[in-house]
């Protein structure tokens, strides 16, 4: 029974230190893309410990799943393990609420898409009915759509046909290529489904508010994936033009006074343009990435181990 908890153990130890590291690195802000994988591997290994501990936890206390789980495995794996007499109410404890954990997670997880999928239902019917196709026109996916409002906005609207929606205000605050910089950001947005990566975060964030690590998770997805889109639109139109479209939609919000507001990182956002940090080399880019590749593997390799030693 001791891969189960030493599985348990190391999930632990990933959901506590790796966040910590990536909040104390200086290197997420100047390349989010490799930020945002990073992260999708510390949860990653984290969910992974804990799946197969339940898996390995559930092969020790019931007999039919030790027969499923090793059905294929060859004779003397299954001692490796030393499962057999490592079953009692610690293993049946262990498995049943890890195995209580996922089904919460797979509810949340569920819910959050089918909320997401009702706010964008709503969104499409306003949307239609503010703004109606003409007779004879049909929806053209990447379309820009005006509407009268006194606030400047811009968002993407996914979708089957997804478009870009800009505000009459918007419009008289971009001026020259802010439009296309604040289209290509959003373009961003949708090229690299960065709503699935807000989507699961929120899941988990909300299904586990006690874990530390899942917050953390929700609140950097929310940060980098606009990161990663600022950087998209600054290749194609420059750093100075999409900072200056931030601040053209979002000074009459009070986001640059001293009191922090919803969009506290706007500022940030725009210092981060106009300070054009360089990028990392592609030699670190690489050997991080590979490095935060290597995070989930951790745990597959604690779980095979011993089977694999079996087979020697």
């Amino acid at each position: 029974m001791m891969v189960p908890a030493v599985l348990l153990l190391l999930g632990a130890l990933t959901a506590v230190l790796a966040p910590r590291l990536l909040a104390r690195a200086q290197w997420p802000d100047r390349e989010p893309v490799v930020a945002l994988w990073a992260w999708q591997c510390v949860v990653g290994a984290t969910l992974l410990c804990l799946a197969l501990s339940m898996l390995l936890s559930a092969a020790a206390a019931w007999q039919a799943v030790r027969g499923r789980l090793f059905a294929a495995a060859p004779h003397g794996v299954v001692d490796a393990y030393a499962l057999g007499a490592a079953g009692g109410p610690w293993a049946t404890g262990t498995a049943l609420a890890l195995a209580c954990g996922g089904l919460w997670t797979g509810a949340m997880l569920t819910r959050e898409v089918l909320r997401a999928r009702a706010r964008r239902r709503a969104r499409d019917a306003e949307l239609s009915v503010r703004a109606p196709l003409l007779p004879g026109e049909e929806p053209v996916a990447g379309r820009l759509v005006v509407l009268e409002g006194p606030r400047p906005e811009a968002w993407w609207q996914p979708g089957a046909v997804p478009q870009l929606v800009v505000t009459t205000a918007a419009l008289g605050r971009l001026k020259g290529s802010q439009l296309d910089a604040v289209l290509a950001h959003e373009q961003g947005h949708a090229a690299a489904r960065h709503d699935w990566l807000l989507h699961c975060s929120r899941a988990l964030s909300r299904g586990f508010p006690q874990v530390p690590v899942f917050a953390a998770f929700e609140a950097e997805m929310h940060r980098l994936v606009e990161l990663a889109a600022d950087d998209v639109a600054s290749r194609r139109y420059g750093r100075l033009t999409i900072a200056l479209a931030l601040v053209g939609l979002n000074e009459d919000r009070g986001v640059f006074g001293p009191s922090p507001t919803a969009q506290a990182h706007v500022p940030q956002r725009v210092r981060r343009l106009l300070s054009a940090s360089p990028r990392l080399s592609p030699g670190r880019r690489l050997r991080l990435t590979a490095l935060a590749t290597l995070v989930p593997a951790v745990p597959l390799l604690v779980a095979f181990v011993p089977g694999l030693s079996a087979l020697r």
